[in-house]
């Protein structure tokens, strides 16, 4: 996996754009109070956008597999930083929100419970200085 990261210049104060191996581009930028426009999202959020999205990705994929007729997953991540640098994250709640039919709470609990232990590498890695939570709800599809 490769990406290129690019500051933007003087003119952009500290913005950035990223280019992933696999072509796409992601703009960052920092808090205003740190020289930046507020233009993008800072890079930690991206960050916690990355595991929220590994995650949804893990148990979406676990709940087709196992024939559950889920039609929409989100996930909402709540996250706390250590107060002085590095300012890693020390606490995160994922909270999901799971839509489908005749969804089975176990199949869902399962499903989050394999990303968070063995799929989501994401979490997994940020689980290494961050304590990991999560919740979640079913949705009727009617």
């Amino acid at each position: 996996m490769d990406c290129t990261v690019r500051w933007m210049g003087n003119d952009a104060g500290m913005s950035f754009v990223a280019e992933t191996g696999s072509g796409h581009v992601v703009v960052m930028d920092g808090a205003p109070e740190a020289g930046g426009r507020n233009l993008a999202p800072r890079p930690m959020e991206m960050l916690l956008a990355g595991t929220g999205g590994c995650s949804a990705f893990d148990v979406v994929m676990i709940l087709k597999k196992g024939r559950q007729l889920v039609t929409a997953c989100d996930v909402t991540l709540s996250a706390e930083r250590a107060e002085s640098d590095p300012k890693v994250f020390t606490k995160i709640h994922f909270h999901y929100r799971v839509k489908g039919q005749k969804l089975k709470p176990e199949a869902v609990s399962r499903a989050i419970e394999l990303s968070k232990e063995k799929y989501c590498s994401a979490s997994i890695m940020i689980a290494k200085t961050a304590e990991i939570t999560f919740g979640f709800e079913i949705l009727e599809e009617n």
